[in-house]
């Protein structure tokens, strides 16, 4: 009996044991419950805040497009400042600086406006529209006009730096493999149109506008060239989407409007010695080849040097390599016109960066970058400038009318004569059309030639001048009807009228070419 009074009295013992157990994890239990729950709204509540708070960060300071405005606005001030104390009265409105600063702004202002603009399924026009058109307003509001003055050396000075860099990216972007493959063709459509819109325009605008012969030619000169600023961009937009690359079609635009712009430019210096010359006619054409030939063999001996100076043991070649050509060619450029030698520094610069880019290999690359980092500020600059020469006070009643009419007719004339050139060159009927309509758009070219006669009428020759002021609205209004047309016709029908083919495919069978 008291061994089972024991053992119940324990068993008894242990049920209340684990019923304290139980009761005592009970309200444990309902705690952690509670403190999970708190955890988890005070969790959520943080996340909340941590949310919240980026977003009150990006309202101040500001980012984005309004922090870029501010950061630019300033930058613009602080230019303007450091350029007060430098040279005091030059950049308070109505000295040179002053001008330059406010036509490179309007400049690049205008270029930023016409690339927002964007239609649905049209290409986006060239941005040097909205620089050209930023000139020509700030010389047509008579307050803007009454504020901003450049000088005419200035203006030609900077124009001439212009007409460099055009001629180096020109002559560093002469392929010579693509030269070798495409020869007979390239050859073809660099020069055959060129000449012939020169001829053209030259005889139009002797019977249509009573210019003189070498006046025409000249024009013609201007006229002639295509602009490698539209059509290069263009090409490599169809290049990387695969459009023409099975026949080449992309690689030789762009080689030959190297080339275009070359002869454009040749003949102009030509022209130009000859209209503003006094004497035998044969005399001066004489002294031009002349100054082809010593523009040609200086080029030579200057770009032999640029492949061996700087060493490639040196430190930051590109860098020193570009600095070297673009001086050098600079100074060839305005050297040669203080000498009367105007087509000698053209060639000069051509031949010199072709011949030094040959050698550079892989790091031609890299120099043409920083040359086109130099062409950025430059080309505000210059087409700002253009857009200012034209005055719509000065313009005869009749001068916009035949100037489009002269334009258009030179133009109509170009474009059959390509599309006659390549009926030989293995191109179907789509792909001749696409060529002939793709090489008509004009713009750097025209904009550094069409004001150099007047600059020059003004200087030496007043009686030229009104020949000289119909060069100049011609070059204006050629870049206004074909840079956006040219553009727009290249994205629209290239798609259209070019066969598309796979790029790597492509790469693959012209690297095997290449290998056998």
């Amino acid at each position: 009996m008291l061994k089972e009074f024991m053992y119940t009295t324990e068993q008894n013992n242990e049920d209340l044991e684990d019923k304290n157990i139980q009761s005592s994890t009970t309200p444990q239990i309902l705690k952690d419950n509670n403190t999970s729950e708190h955890e988890e709204t005070k969790e959520n509540v943080f996340s909340e805040t941590e949310e919240t708070k980026p977003q009150m960060e990006n309202n101040c300071p500001p980012r984005g497009t309004l922090n870029k405005i501010i950061t630019n606005g300033v930058f613009l001030s602080l230019i303007w400042c450091v350029t007060w104390s430098i040279s005091g009265r030059d950049s308070l409105p109505g000295g040179n600086l002053f001008g330059l600063l406010i036509i490179f702004y309007c400049a690049i202002i205008g270029g930023k406006l016409v690339e927002l603009i964007r239609i649905p399924s049209v290409p986006q026009l060239p941005p040097l529209l909205g620089m050209l058109l930023a000139g020509f307003t700030i010389r047509n509001v008579p307050f803007l006009s009454k504020h901003v003055h450049i000088s005419n050396t200035w203006s030609s000075t900077l124009r001439n730096i212009a007409l460099t860099v055009i001629l180096i990216r020109a002559g560093l972007g002469l392929d010579p493999k693509a030269l070798k493959h495409l020869k007979g063709v390239c050859l073809r459509l660099s020069m055959g149109p060129c000449l012939m819109e020169a001829c053209s325009a030259a005889v139009i605008s002797h019977f249509l506008m009573n210019f003189p012969w070498q006046w025409g030619f000249l024009l013609g000169f201007v006229l002639g060239a295509v602009s490698p600023a539209v059509v290069v961009p263009s090409m490599l937009v169809l290049q990387d989407n695969g459009y023409g690359i099975e026949k080449g079609i992309p690689t030789l635009l762009i080689a030959a409007s190297s080339l275009d712009d070359i002869l454009a430019i040749t003949g102009f210096n030509t022209c130009f010695s000859i209209v503003f010359s006094t004497g035998d006619i044969l005399r001066n054409i004489i002294a031009s080849f002349w100054d082809v030939i010593i523009g040609v063999m200086v080029g030579i001996v200057l770009g032999i040097f640029v492949q061996y100076f700087p060493s490639r043991d040196q430190t930051n070649i590109p860098l020193k390599r570009a600095f070297l050509v673009l001086s050098m060619c600079v100074s060839a450029v305005l050297g040669s016109h203080h000498l009367g030698k105007h087509a000698a520094g053209g060639l000069c610069t051509l031949v010199l960066t072709f011949i030094g880019g040959i050698s550079w290999s892989k790091e031609k690359i890299r120099v043409q970058e920083i040359i086109s980092s130099v062409w950025d500020i430059f080309q505000p600059l210059l087409f700002g400038l253009v857009g200012q020469e034209v005055s719509v006070a000065s313009l005869k009643s009749n001068a916009i009318g035949v100037s489009v009419a002269t334009v258009c007719l030179a133009l109509l004339v170009r474009i059959s004569f390509t599309f006659s050139l390549m009926s030989f060159a293995g191109f179907n009927f789509k792909e001749k059309i696409f060529i002939a309509l793709s090489w008509m758009p004009k713009a750097t070219v025209q904009a550094v030639l069409g004001p150099l006669a007047l600059e020059r009428a003004r200087i030496s020759a007043p009686h030229l001048e009104p020949y000289s002021k119909d060069v100049m609205t011609i070059a204006f209004l050629a870049i206004l009807i074909t840079a956006p047309n040219g553009a727009l016709v290249i994205g629209l029908l290239g798609p259209k009228l070019l066969t598309r083919h796979d790029p790597k495919e492509i790469t693959v069978e012209l690297t095997r070419l290449e290998l056998h």
